[in-house]
């Protein structure tokens, strides 16, 4: 039996969720990608150790590592006062990422740190949660309308020379 443990993370972290990172990022949206040099572009801005380690820092995000048998094998990572348009006013937050490795899916780990962020969130007094996921994600869309979160707009965003459709999801804590 493989042991799940799912801890705050800390600036030591910071490689293994930099490499979480373009892992999981490849694994799940790599294929979009025609041109590969702007997918790795991608990854030196949003996944290098110092720019996670300033992330860790900041007071206004919380991350979390889920390790079996002590590999890292995922993170979460919660944005505090995070505004997003269409999400009632009222304290609110971004459940901003969760990544697992795709060997470790079918042990549920997705479920364990979207429960800690919401557990900390509620514990924060955030009355509304927000997240952006790609709309071909169907995967991931279901796992959020499983969890309560329902669809409430749409934006696109860019990552080199590709445009991709997200859906804005959001739900009540």
């Amino acid at each position: 039996m493989q042991h799940l443990e799912i801890r705050l993370a800390s600036l030591e972290d910071a490689s293994h969720i930099a490499l979480l990172g373009r892992i999981t990022f490849e694994e799940t949206f790599g294929h979009h990608f025609k041109d590969r040099q702007d997918l790795l572009d991608y990854f030196d801005r949003t996944f290098s150790v110092s720019k996670i380690q300033k992330s860790i820092a900041k007071p206004n995000t919380v991350f979390w590592l889920a390790l079996v048998d002590d590999l890292p094998v995922g993170y979460a990572k919660l944005k505090l006062h995070s505004p997003c348009e269409g999400v009632a006013k009222n304290a609110q937050c971004q459940l901003q990422k969760i990544y697992v490795l795709k060997d470790f899916l079918s042990m549920k780990i997705g479920l364990s740190l979207q429960n800690q962020l919401l557990e900390k969130a509620r514990e924060l007094a955030f009355e509304n949660i927000w997240l952006s996921v790609l709309h071909s994600n169907h995967r991931a869309i279901s796992f959020y309308q499983k969890n309560g979160f329902k669809q409430i707009g749409t934006h696109q965003y860019s990552i080199g020379k590709e445009d991709f459709d997200f859906w804005y999801m959001a739900k009540k804590l």
